[in-house]
């Protein structure tokens, strides 16, 4: 094995980091270059300003990239690879810039004919995989667009994408709620927060529990500190309410805040979890360099 440099693009940000051959984080950094900030041709170059000292002093190391930089709006579209995965299938996918680069492609499903994709997560999931020798369970990545992962026989065979973060901003900056909310969400209300998952829970439907945030208000039975804490509560209480109810730890991956508020949440609901966090990207992408080195 040789070392690596791995490469997390996202949408707003780039991280890079340097690996070793046993899969220690040498060094990591952070630009604020997302794809979105990149003009078309410009990705070389960027990575360059970013780690192009790294690549210059090892030039036999190989180059992983994940996430949306294989996307139509990145660097190279890496097509999806379709589930189930496994560390095989992704290796066998890779998109090779050069003879050192590639892009890790994204994963895709169908559920009932209609298709959903993600991509970066996979590498998350494929790391946390590894970090803990798990080869069955189910994975939570929260965020705008949250993921449950379900994996089997050290493959992922499905998963599901829930709008959450995105609904959650809706609600909070574009609705009626947004008239009773304070300017900022401020630290986390727990019991606030709890209420809004009993609220979820019973109701049936986000449709519904969501002018509760309203009418609590209007009453003044909430403070109005405790609002944005008792949304959240609502909106992760109906993306736990359509899950299965998973019978081994489930492992949320993200970042801490997020999925420390996610693992109270299924605490609440009696579910175990354990949480990791950017660890599992470099993770992942040191153990599809190890499949593809060998």
């Amino acid at each position: 094995m040789k070392a690596l440099v791995a490469v997390d693009w996202g949408t707003s940000s780039l991280r890079v980091a340097r690996i070793g051959e046993d899969g220690t984080v040498l060094e990591e950094r952070g630009n604020p270059r997302g794809i979105l900030t990149v003009p078309a041709g410009g990705f070389p170059q960027v990575l360059d300003e970013t780690c192009g000292d790294w690549l210059r002093q090892a030039p036999g190391e190989l180059c992983l990239v994940s996430g949306m930089a294989g996307s139509r709006q990145g660097w190279v579209e890496a097509p999806y690879c379709a589930c189930p995965a496994g560390f095989g299938e992704i290796g066998a996918h890779l998109q090779w810039i050069d003879a050192r680069t590639a892009i890790v492609p994204g994963l895709s499903c169908e559920h009932d004919g209609v298709p959903d994709v993600l991509r970066g997560e996979e590498v998350q999931v494929f790391g946390a995989m590894s970090l803990l020798d798990q080869t069955e369970g189910l994975f939570v990545l929260p965020g705008t667009h949250s993921k449950w992962v379900r994996v089997e026989g050290g493959r992922v065979q499905s998963f599901s994408t829930w709008m959450s973060g995105e609904f959650y901003a809706l609600l909070r900056q574009h609705s009626i709620l947004a008239r009773t909310l304070p300017a900022e969400d401020g630290p986390l209300d727990e019991d606030a927060f709890r209420q809004g998952l009993a609220q979820a829970a019973g109701s049936g439907s986000l449709l519904r529990a969501a002018f509760s945030a309203r009418t609590l208000s209007l009453f003044d039975r909430m403070p109005a500190a405790g609002m944005p804490s008792y949304l959240s509560g609502l909106v992760i209480g109906e993306e736990l309410r359509a899950q299965p109810r998973a019978a081994s730890p489930v492992t949320v991956i993200g970042s801490a805040t997020l999925a420390q508020r996610y693992a109270s949440a299924l605490t609440w609901q009696g579910t175990a979890s354990r949480c990791l966090g950017a660890e599992a990207t470099w993770r992942g992408l040191w153990r599809i360099a190890r499949g593809v080195q060998a």
